[in-house]
């Protein structure tokens, strides 16, 4: 015997059923109504909270010298995401919904996370470390692993150098973080130590008077601290008489130049000889 199809419904019967669901839908919303309300007035309220907090954060962060301007957005909006959780589990909470699972999944969710993107909030982090901490800023000239060069942009991933013959060098700041940095331009002053070698039959006396007088006569080597002039070794072809003064950061570089020019310059003229390397070879016979 064959079984016959089940037969479509109505218009009628589809009308009723579509009343049902309607009529349903009514008495929930008249159960829940004062639930709804206070779920709305809880979103609202919330997201306002949020907003305004982190504004605040903000601006409290920029009229701090110790936070850079990226810094303080990214915390900024930190405080606003969690503001934002706090108010959806909250509405949640006003349905009867039960939340620890929800928290449980979202920390679920974030370990989950967290360990795809290892790499990447370290970056993060670091990034955060190096615009809060400052061992250097936009403009400062840093030493750091095989790299000395200007930093041109400090992100919240990466950090933009320049070196000095030109090229551009992008580091990860989980990699600057880890390493010893040497700021060049951190402090105003520098000290520039120069080491000139003279011959064994040489007076060393002579030496350092030449190299102190050179000192003094540039305006851009500072009196405090003096120049020093010293013996610093005694080599296999020559003895190295050392010169040491303080200038400006600023004029560093352009100063040792000078220095090493006018020295060898200087000695020429007064007979100081700046001898080659020279080795001494004793033949024994039979």
């Amino acid at each position: 015997m064959a079984i016959s199809p089940a037969a479509a419904p109505t218009p009628r019967q589809t009308a009723a059923l579509d009343l049902t669901f309607a009529e349903s839908i009514w008495l929930w919303l008249q159960a829940n109504i004062m639930q709804i309300i206070g779920a709305v007035a809880v979103l609202v309220i919330g997201l306002l909270i949020a907003s305004v907090l982190s504004r605040a954060a903000e601006r409290a962060l920029n009229k701090s010298h110790k936070f850079d301007p990226t810094v303080a957005s990214f915390l900024s909006n930190i405080v606003k995401y969690a503001l934002w959780a706090v108010v959806l589990v909250t509405v949640l909470s006003q349905f009867g919904v039960e939340t620890a699972s929800i928290l449980a999944a979202l920390g679920g969710m974030a370990l989950a996370i967290g360990l795809a993107l290892q790499g990447t909030l370290s970056n993060v982090a670091s990034g955060v470390m190096i615009l809060v901490q400052r061992p250097f800023v936009v403009g400062e000239a840093i030493s750091v692993d095989r790299f000395t060069a200007t930093v041109q942009r400090i992100g919240l991933f990466t950090t933009e150098l320049k070196q000095f013959d030109g090229l551009f060098v992008m580091v990860p700041n989980s990699e600057l973080w880890n390493q010893p940095i040497v700021n060049l331009h951190r402090h105003p002053t520098r000290r520039i130590e120069l080491i000139v070698g003279i011959g064994y039959d040489d007076s060393m006396q002579q030496a350092r008077e030449v190299l102190l007088a050179l000192a003094e006569d540039d305006e851009r080597v500072m009196a405090d601290p003096e120049p020093q002039a010293f013996v610093a070794s005694l080599d296999d072809s020559s003895v190295g008489v050392g010169l040491r003064v303080w200038c400006a950061t600023s004029d560093y570089m352009q100063l040792q130049w000078d220095l090493t020019e006018a020295a060898k310059a200087k000695f020429d003229e007064v007979g100081l000889s700046i001898p080659y390397p020279q080795r001494e070879v004793t033949m024994v016979q039979g």
